[in-house]
């Protein structure tokens, strides 16, 4: 992956821009911006309506789990953080997708931050329960005395892929330049630890109001109403002149547009600095996310 197309600024969608389309004529000089401005129109209109029907979270797949380390055998691999293939919206309205599963090996991950600084143990607590879904409390059992608490997030990057032959630009003079000829709508995946956490902050996405439990009908479509009178973002609007107000589920120095997946609670001992206690396996938390789920699956679940 190309360091330069990890920054959000390599990416025009980053700044919404406004919804102008190129006009052409007959004997119009065009050049590369033109093309590239008719690419962001389209990609930026399918993103917005993506957005606001959809929302950011899980469309389908995207499964995190723990595995233990394997040391020999056909399946032999390192102790790591899973997630399986699956595709998400972000929180710009792109479509991030992951072709095949792809791994976080928690041992390596784990002696980074420990060699860091502080972040094993700011970003660990006990009492986790706090910080948990409720159906990972109903399903899975007791959580661990005290674990380092991490989310594991997923966000839209561009790769560049290939070259052709170009003009040079910039302060240069070269007949013999290349430039970039594709670019590969791609993800990158992160493991953060979570420092800062308390009783009046999880950190966790604020899923929206929960309709469900409205039992009087007319209530409930006034509350649906209202909900969708309020759904249209204050921040990011209008050609990048504001940023995108961080969500619960962003910690500092994270990209905003990533989509929270899970949380990992991997179990730590008492001393300081905490250190791994390795007799008791990490959890992994899926359902606290976003779920988008299909026009198919909602038809089964009110039974069309």
């Amino acid at each position: 992956m190309s360091a330069v197309s990890r920054l959000p600024q390599a990416d025009p969608l980053y700044a919404r821009p406004l919804p102008e389309r190129p006009s052409y004529a007959t004997g119009m000089l065009l050049d590369a911006r033109d093309f590239a401005d008719e690419q962001t129109y389209h990609r930026g209109r399918l993103a917005r309506a993506l957005a606001q029907l959809a929302g950011g979270g899980t469309l389908a797949g995207l499964r995190v789990l723990y595995r233990p380390e394997v040391a020999a055998g056909a399946d032999a691999h390192p102790e790591e953080i899973r997630v399986e293939p699956g595709v998400a919206i972000d929180r710009l309205g792109r479509l991030v997708e992951l072709p095949r599963p792809a791994c976080i090996r928690l041992a390596r991950w784990f002696d980074a931050q420990a060699a860091s600084g502080d972040a094993v143990r700011l970003a660990s607590y006990d009492n986790l329960a706090r910080f948990a879904s409720a159906r990972s409390l109903a399903d899975d059992g007791a959580l661990p005395t005290r674990a380092l608490v991490a989310d594991v997030l997923l966000r839209f990057i561009a790769c560049e892929q290939g070259f052709s032959p170009s003009f040079a630009t910039g302060p240069y003079d070269a007949l013999d330049a290349v430039a970039t000829s594709r670019l590969r709508d791609a993800y990158e995946l992160l493991l953060v630890p979570r420092p800062g956490l308390d009783d009046a902050r999880d950190g966790l996405p604020d899923l929206g109001p929960d309709l469900a439990a409205i039992a009087d009908p007319a209530a409930r479509r006034a509350a649906l109403q209202d909900a969708l009178l309020d759904a249209y973002p204050t921040s990011g609007q209008g050609d990048g002149g504001d940023e995108l107000t961080p969500l619960p589920e962003h910690p500092d120095g994270v990209d905003r547009s990533s989509v929270f997946l899970a949380r990992v609670f991997v179990p730590v001992g008492a001393a300081d600095p905490p250190a791994r206690d390795g007799a008791v396996a990490p959890r992994v938390d899926n359902w606290r996310r976003r779920f988008l789920p299909s026009l198919p699956l909602l038809t089964r679940w009110i039974g069309a």
